[in-house]
């Protein structure tokens, strides 16, 4: 049969994703992104450490990311992303802008990160005091915490798994508990960290429960993207991708939260909790409060 009368596909705007190694949600970053975009997806190279302090620099380093940004360029995007929260706050937030300043340079393309998203983010929805949630150790979330105090944006609870790899085969009920112990006092939202881990599902549930905007990772960079394009990410109900959801039962109108039962201060949470699957180290002497069932594969982002 001729379909030549069909004249071709049409024209896709592109965006470049500059992922660590690890990276294993591909299809999560896709769920936020409307038929006429494409994703080019590439990958730093392999380094044998476990996600830490140290490897959030190694997946970040600027000629690492020229490399990236580079190979991306032959099917020339629109706008490139490096989607790892740790690799792009580990270095402050004089770090998170030197990365897309060599990430500009590299490819002469819009670059935006993951961490640098997540500041826009807080500042689009309008909020000052966050709750936060990471898969990581101690000392991990520390810095993360450092960089939104950085911003102007003061943390006001947390709750973190401890893990340094399997991060992408974190069930969505842990990360539920953790939203719960972490969401205490005078908080506005709520970020869930890491672009491995899974968030897509949850987030308006969550909006739902806690009466309060939730970012993740991967929707912040996807949003972050799009928005540079000109083009609105797509997602379920979800306060940062829809004003009618602002104004909703997960809005911010000031109505009290959904009682869901006592919730633990942010460092009480790990009192009591199991110790960490074998193999699975954190950087205190806390045993992390929700490790998954699952304990196989590849170290988070």
């Amino acid at each position: 049969m001729d379909v030549s009368f069909l004249g071709g596909p049409q024209p896709q705007l592109g965006v470049g994703v500059v992922a660590p190694f690890d990276f294993a949600l591909d299809r999560e970053l896709w769920r936020w992104v409307p038929d006429d975009v494409s994703l080019h997806l590439t990958r730093t190279p392999f380094v044998p450490v476990e996600v830490s302090l140290d490897l959030a620099r190694l997946v970040s380093e600027h000629e690492t990311l020229d490399a990236a940004v580079q190979a991306l360029c032959a099917v020339s995007p629109q706008v490139i992303s490096y989607a790892c929260t740790s690799g792009s706050f580990v270095g402050g937030v004089a770090g998170e802008r030197a990365m897309c300043a060599a990430m500009v340079q590299a490819g002469e393309v819009p670059s935006l990160t993951t961490s640098g998203a997540l500041i826009e983010a807080v500042r689009e929805i309008g909020a000052r005091r966050i709750a936060v949630v990471t898969p990581y150790t101690k000392s991990v979330t520390d810095s993360l915490e450092d960089f939104l105090g950085e911003a102007g944006i003061t943390v006001t609870g947390r709750a973190y798994l401890g893990l340094t790899r399997h991060i992408w085969k974190v069930p969505y009920r842990d990360v539920v508990d953790m939203a719960r112990a972490a969401v205490v006092g005078d908080t506005e939202a709520l970020f869930i960290s890491c672009t491995n881990l899974p968030t897509y599902d949850v987030i308006p549930q969550l909006e739902a429960e806690l009466r309060m905007p939730v970012l993740s990772a991967n929707q912040v960079t996807m949003w972050a993207a799009l928005r540079a394009i000109g083009v609105a990410a797509v997602g379920p109900y979800q306060a940062l991708l829809d004003p009618v959801a602002r104004r909703g039962p997960a809005a911010m109108n000031g109505s009290e939260p959904v009682d869901t039962g006592p919730r633990a201060t942010p460092e009480a949470a790990f009192a009591g909790s199991p110790a960490p699957p074998e193999g699975e180290v954190a950087d205190s002497l806390e045993p992390p409060p929700y490790p998954p069932e699952d304990t196989g594969g590849l170290p988070p982002v």
